[in-house]
């Protein structure tokens, strides 16, 4: 147990995910990283101070995760939901060839997040704080064709953390959106994509700063206003 406060970032990866862990370590929160493989937890742990990896498979079910978490450092704060809804190199069909299964698959990453709630809410209601910080894709806010059924579970995602935000309000917890258009600078796929700059061309102005997203989302969180921030490079 420790008598600082802990923010968990579930999707932790190179991108968003580390700024996210940077950003509330900056604010004296203890930061827990989950991800699905332990593989970079090594690398990303000697950049932070006051933090501890997790594996934890969203998909999976991650209440174990976080009834570890929990026994490990008492009371959660504050939860990060980022993480990826495709493999960097897996992109979607069209809309115009979505189909139910592939619908019920994209909407596999939104489930977990309402589980992540779930679990999380009633402790920061007793406690009369806290917050989460949902991120998902700009097709939920501008029609992407291109993005399939990503497009659905994005919308669904974004909806279910706007009419949380309402539902919050006066209780002192926070749920907030972060509606990401562009290549995250650093993450996986933008590495994929400046790696193969013949196949997906030149990157130039279509990224974002990692670290500007984490500082508007910190900002979002402590105010606890707005319900959502749209970050739009496209």
């Amino acid at each position: 147990m420790t008598s600082r406060p802990t923010a968990v970032v579930f999707g932790a990866g190179p991108g968003l995910g580390m700024s996210m862990a940077h950003r509330f370590a900056d604010e004296g929160y203890n930061v827990v990283l989950v991800s699905r493989t332990a593989e970079r937890h090594p690398g990303y742990l000697a950049e932070l101070k006051n933090a501890e990896a997790f594996v934890g498979d969203v998909r999976d079910g991650i209440g174990a995760t976080l009834d570890e978490i929990a026994e490990r450092f008492g009371a959660i704060d504050v939860a990060y939901y980022g993480p990826a809804a495709i493999e960097p190199d897996s992109f979607p069909t069209d809309i115009t060839e979505a189909t139910p299964v592939a619908v019920e698959k994209a909407m596999s990453w939104v489930y977990p997040a309402i589980e992540v709630v779930g679990k999380l809410l009633p402790g920061m209601l007793d406690r009369g704080r806290g917050g989460f910080l949902f991120a998902g894709g700009l097709s939920a806010v501008r029609p992407m064709p291109a993005l399939g059924a990503l497009a659905v579970s994005s919308a669904a995602l974004r909806n279910y953390a706007r009419t949380l935000h309402e539902g919050l309000a006066g209780t002192g917890v926070y749920a907030g959106s972060l509606i990401i258009g562009g290549l995250v600078e650093r993450g996986d796929i933008y590495r994929m994509v400046v790696a193969q700059r013949e196949k997906y061309g030149d990157a130039g102005g279509r990224t974002l700063d990692p670290d500007a997203i984490a500082d508007a989302a910190w900002k979002m969180f402590s105010a606890g206003d707005p319900a959502e921030s749209v970050f739009d490079a496209l």
